[in-house]
Order: structure tokens, then C-alpha cells, then sequence
């Protein structure tokens, strides 16, 4: 395969997620900025890692034999999770600002971000993060419960607070011992 073919990484839309076979451009996109995770001599890409990556026109991602429009990708995207928009504005925010973004449901948190010049299996991520819409609201309880999955994971929480134009806003919190 030349060079040409591989400038921008073609992937399926699968159930959810989007999956790329390996290739020199995933694998190097992988070990420069952490796009995806290498499973069974394949990339599997978060939803919001394929919606970063079709906007900059890093990747072409299909369904069966159609390729998805941006919108059409939203859509699928929106369909998996009523809140995705936030959470991407809140990925989308991080990344452009250097830092590397993964997901983190393992740990009962949306993404976990490492600090700048980190990256996943050279540290541990510095914070978990939490977007949220400007509008809605948090109860104590739930401030708590994300505060406490912080702690458990010797992580910061980052609550990032998006607002109706995208913006976000970011609290970062951590326990002190008084």
C-alpha cells in the first residue's frame, strides 16, 4: 500500500464503535498521540475519538459500503448516548489544547486525560473527567460520588462545564486532608 492510501485511516462504524485495520498511519497516530487502542491486529477507536478525527480529516469511517457524513456520524453517535455532544465538546476542548484524552468507563468516569507530555503506559493520567452541560444541574450526591471516583482512582477530578456555544469552562478538584 503507498504512502497516498494512507494519509487518512479508513474505518468501519461497528455497533458503537469504530474499528481500523492496522496500518502504518494508525500505528503511527497511536504512538504520537494515543488515537485508539491496538485489539486483536485492529484499532478500536471511542466515539468521540472517530468524530475528533473525521473533523480533521484524519479518518474516512464507513457503514457497510456508505461512507458517514459528519452528520450522519452524529447522529449514529447521538443514538449511543443522549449526552454525547457534551462529552465530545469537552474531548474535543482537551485535545486541542495538547492533552492526550481517553475514555474511562472502567473507572465509572467519562474520560481520564493525562498532563502534557504524558502519554497512556508512561504514567498514570493526572485527572477524570467529567462533562457537563451549562444547563443542567449537579446534586451534592452526585459531586460526591464523582469526587469519590477520583479518590478511588488517585486521580483529580475535572468537572468541564460546556456551555451553549461549546466553551468550556473547567474546575479542577482534589482532597485535601485538613
Amino acid at each position: 500500500m503507498s504512502a497516498k492510501n494512507e494519509e487518512i485511516i479508513v474505518a468501519e462504524y461497528l455497533e458503537g464503535q469504530v474499528i481500523a485495520p492496522e496500518s502504518d498511519l494508525a500505528r503511527d497516530m497511536y504512538d504520537k498521540s494515543r488515537y485508539g487502542e491496538l485489539l486483536k491486529n485492529k484499532y478500536q477507536y471511542s466515539l468521540v475519538e472517530g468524530l475528533y478525527l473525521l473533523e480533521r480529516n484524519k479518518m474516512k469511517i464507513m457503514k457497510g459500503k456508505n461512507e458517514l457524513s459528519y452528520d450522519d456520524y452524529l447522529k449514529l453517535a447521538r443514538k449511543k448516548n443522549k449526552n454525547f455532544w457534551i462529552k465530545y465538546m469537552g474531548y474535543k476542548d482537551m485535545r486541542n489544547r495538547g492533552y492526550i484524552v481517553k475514555t474511562a468507563l472502567k473507572f465509572g468516569a467519562d474520560f481520564r486525560v493525562y498532563d502534557r507530555g504524558i502519554k497512556p503506559g508512561e504514567d498514570h493520567a493526572k485527572w477524570v473527567m467529567f462533562p457537563i452541560s451549562e444547563s443542567d444541574s449537579c446534586s451534592w450526591h452526585e459531586f460526591a460520588a464523582k469526587n469519590r471516583v477520583a479518590h478511588s482512582t488517585r486521580k483529580r477530578l475535572l468537572i468541564a462545564i460546556v456551555d451553549d456555544e461549546g466553551d468550556c469552562t473547567y474546575y479542577s478538584i482534589a482532597w485535601t486532608r485538613p
